[in-house]
């Protein structure tokens, strides 16, 4: 099978315990990698040194109870919801001869113990075949007792002891109608646990519209080409016209438009995208034609990893899911261990008959649901990190989230993050008199620097008078304090902030150039708050916390944005090492999140508690951050930071309810206040109440 990464389709994971069983039995075969996902439905793996083939993995699957899904094979006859329908048909007979003889009424033909035999066979082998195969195989292949244990083990109890009770004609003995309805009401919560699941994966649904099949491929004659999406590769060019979905990540070549990108950034208002810049596969043209070139494809697309990110949200754990996965794994022995006892002590102490003492071991096998403390983390969280994938604001995983919902500290760069980052040339002044050769010399330095300032400098001067006989130079930049150049000429030539001058040197200025030790131009720089921060940081403060600006630039335009944004606190001049250091003084009072746009700023943000980037989304490598916001702009942060509070919250409220529902129900259970097929019922709606919860996360304010 070689090293790649193999990908299957497995139906029939209802929960995280079906998910856990596979996982088990796959790294049991030597296999790496190992990705299972029940709510997508998705199972990864690559092969170890010593491995099965894969068919042989295929068949173990299928032997745990769940199927791998051929994309070629024809739906299987016995869907969860036939299984569910055919059971029903034959248990509803049953349980209303059982409640009409708790009225006092009774029905002579279904008194007939053959009768209740014959119509609770069928149910009985469904659920034979529908949880006994998952629960033996769960243990024997992967060595996971699920949930499924207990509930084949309780109907199972119920129909071999009614059978028993038939052949002795002793009506004491017949429980026919308990075993039928559990396993009918364990399938109707499984159905519903289904839908529900469903729509907790409507945010990857959505993404996964975006693609397109196909793309028009435009050839060197002029000709358009339709082409299957999957055979795209870099450099091809692209017709794209209005209307059409971008059919992956290019850059424009030719031609301007209009484009959506609400789906992919949260960014409601439409983009105009000319030639030389980045559009983003699933974004579509409003208006106008385009011509681009293919940048990526596959997997490397920005598209592809949102919904990656999306898909895998949920494997990351945060450390408050740790005690409840701690607790899974015990679980299904300590019930099975509490339902022995409880028979034990109800027949032999308190010498209850055998079939009141089976029933109350049967309901503290069926009321148990381990697989509600399973649900409450990873539901939750794909539906929060869903909603913060459609505010634009892509977040890896469960920890993150919780990591987000903790931040106290909020520390922001200032140029590019809370300014707009584009720079316009106030004023400029050329001490030597040079200006056509200062200005040739600053654009052709700049072209080495990634610096926002850079870029602005460059485009500024773009349109001005430059010197064509410039000196050959060797371009270095020193972090932090600007450009350095050796002239072919023999002078040195500096570029950046006045950290380059003489203390003595009496000029305002944002940059200066310097030939040696003399100045050549000063140039005094704007910049624009961007849109929205004033209203973001009064959110954020609202919210309880403290905002911080740590720059390197000079402590005057500092203060102003500082002050005109309201910022509790700023830090200016500030040289990559001070910032390293500043945020680990902040870190050390409380969880601390540093903002920047992960160009200048990539050491303060892997030294923070949390990074957070704003770059454009075709910029940046999602896999490897904490937390991006596609748009660039921080307005979104408000919103998703009460988004991360709700999710936290969440996965409190289900698992306080997993652990508060089974510490109540089965001693409860135990005492015999609570019929079987009753705790059937109320197992089945305690894991749709879980995920009921974490669907409502979708819709609260924040």
């Amino acid at each position: 099978m070689g090293k790649e990464l193999i990908e299957l389709k497995v139906d029939g994971m209802d929960c995280n315990n079906c998910a856990m069983s596979v996982s088990r039995y796959l790294e049991r075969r030597g296999l790496e990698d190992v990705f299972v996902n029940f709510q997508t439905k998705e199972v990864r793996f690559r092969p170890g040194p010593d491995t099965l083939d894969l068919e042989k993995i295929k068949t173990g699957i299928h032997k745990l109870g769940f199927v791998v899904v051929e994309e070629e094979a024809a739906a299987p006859t016995w869907t969860l919801e036939r299984k569910l329908i055919v059971s029903a048909i034959f248990t509803l007979p049953l349980l209303l001869g059982h409640l009409l003889l708790m009225t006092g009424l009774e029905l002579s033909w279904l008194a007939s113990p053959a009768v209740q035999f014959a119509l609770a066979l069928p149910v009985f082998l469904i659920g034979v075949t529908h949880f006994g195969r998952s629960a033996l195989n769960g243990l024997l292949q992967a060595g996971v007792p699920n949930m499924d244990v207990l509930i084949f083990v309780g109907s199972s109890a119920a129909f071999v002891y009614s059978t028993i009770g038939w052949y002795l004609q002793d009506p004491t003995y017949y429980f026919f109608e308990t075993a039928a309805t559990i396993i009918s009401l364990v399938l109707l919560g499984n159905w519903m646990e289904k839908r529900a699941v469903a729509q907790t994966t409507t945010a990857i649904g959505a993404l996964t519209e975006l693609q397109v099949p196909m793309a028009n491929r435009l050839l060197p004659s002029g000709e358009v080409l339709p082409v299957a999406k999957t055979k795209l590769k870099l450099g091809m060019l692209l017709q794209i016209n209005e209307g059409d979905l971008i059919p992956t990540d290019a850059v424009v070549k030719e031609g301007e438009g209009l484009l959506d990108e609400s789906m992919l950034t949260g960014e409601s208002m439409p983009v105009l995208r000319e030639k030389g810049q980045e559009i983003i596969g699933g974004s579509t043209l409003i208006s106008g034609t385009l011509q681009a070139e293919v940048i990526a494809v596959g997997k490397n697309t920005v598209l592809e990893q949102m919904v990656e990110l999306v898909k895998t949200a949920q494997q990351d754990k945060p450390p408050i899911q740790q005690l409840a996965d701690r607790i899974s794994a015990i679980f299904v022995p300590v019930v099975l261990s509490i339902s022995i006892l409880t028979f034990l002590v109800s027949y032999f102490v308190l010498e209850i008959s055998s079939g009141q003492a089976l029933l109350r071991a049967i309901a503290v096998l069926v009321v148990s649901c381990p697989c509600a403390m399973g649900l409450a983390t990873p539901t939750a969280v794909m539906v929060g990190v869903g909603r913060l994938a459609r505010l634009g604001v892509l977040i890896k995983g469960g920890r993150t989230v919780e990591q987000l919902a903790n931040i106290q500290h909020l520390v922001f760069d200032k140029t590019g993050t809370l300014t707009t980052g584009k720079f316009r040339i106030e004023s400029a002044k050329y001490p030597s008199g040079e200006m056509k050769l200062a200005n040739a010399l600053v654009w052709e330095m700049e072209r080495h620097s990634s610096h926002p300032i850079a870029q602005s400098l460059r485009q500024a001067l773009d349109g001005v008078p430059r010197s064509e006989n410039v000196p050959q130079l060797e371009i270095k930049e020193q972090r932090g304090i600007g450009m350095v150049a050796g002239g072919a000429d023999g002078y040195t030539y500096r570029l950046g902030s006045r950290r380059l001058l003489d203390e003595t040197y009496n000029c305002e200025g944002d940059i200066f150039l310097l030939q040696d030790q003399e100045v050549m131009a000063v140039f005094r720089l704007g910049d624009d708050v961007k849109p929205g921060a004033v209203e973001a940081m009064d959110s954020l403060q609202k919210q309880g916390l403290q905002t911080h600006i740590l720059s390197g630039d000079q402590k005057g335009k500092t203060k102003r944005i500082a002050e005109s944004l309201g910022v509790d606190h700023y830090y200016a001049e500030q040289l990559p090492a001070q910032k390293l250091n500043k945020i680990q003084e902040l870190s050390r009072t409380g969880p601390t999140a540093m903002v920047g746009d992960g160009i200048n700023d990539a050491p303060a943000l892997t030294q923070a508690d949390l990074g957070i980037s704003l770059s454009n989304a075709s910029q940046v490598a999602i896999q490897s951050a904490k937390v991006v916001l596609l748009n660039g702009r921080i307005d979104v942060l408000p919103e998703a930071f009460g988004i991360a509070n709700k999710t936290v919250q969440t996965i409190r409220q289900n698992l306080f309810w997993a652990f508060a529902y089974n510490i109540v129900a089965i001693p409860v259970a135990a005492m015999g206040l609570l019929n079987p097929m009753l705790g059937a019922l109320f197992m089945a709606v305690s894991d749709v109440v879980v995920i009921g919860n974490s669907i409502r996360l979708k819709y609260k304010k924040v």
